[in-house]
């Protein structure tokens, strides 16, 4: 698995995970997430980005992370998931990071069904999971939004 981009890497519950630095958009402190009707239950509504509506989704519940409201000293992380381009928040924003091809690992490779983990990056103080943004939404979680976004007068 070639990953010579830098990475962006957040927290969720005290654990690192990572997305390609080419994927972010924009980090910024965590604003009030409209709710929209009709929506997969991974989405927790809409956010208005200069505007533009961006669809937020719920990573903390795609990772099995217990649930919990968005605090004032969150982060969102806007992203673009080959798609579309989403917001989740995340605990914190720690950084940038480059780490050697050498020094991850394919996580599929190590347990098959972690479709959501691309892979695992050993660094001197711990690990940090690299995020596949392409395998976020499955297709159905896209067509109800795709549908719940087109309803909504928000968006």
């Amino acid at each position: 698995m070639a990953r010579p981009d830098p990475l962006v890497v957040f927290t969720l519950d005290g654990q690192r995970y990572a997305i390609p630095l080419a994927a972010i958009e924009k980090v910024f402190p965590t604003v009030e997430i409209t709710p929209i009707p009709k929506a997969p239950e991974i989405v927790l509504g809409l956010v208005n980005i200069r505007g533009r509506v961006v669809p937020v989704v719920d990573i903390r519940r795609r990772f099995g992370l217990p649930e919990r409201e968005p605090q004032i000293y969150d982060h969102m992380i806007v992203a673009f998931t080959g798609k579309r381009s989403v917001a989740f928040v995340a605990d914190g924003a720690t950084g940038v990071l480059e780490i050697p091809e050498s020094e991850i690992t394919a996580l599929r490779d190590l347990l098959p069904g972690t479709e959501y983990v691309e892979g695992v990056a050993r660094l001197p103080d711990g690990l940090v999971l690299i995020h596949d943004l392409e395998t976020f939404l499955s297709l159905e979680e896209e067509n109800l939004l795709d549908r719940a976004m087109n309803e909504s007068p928000e968006a």
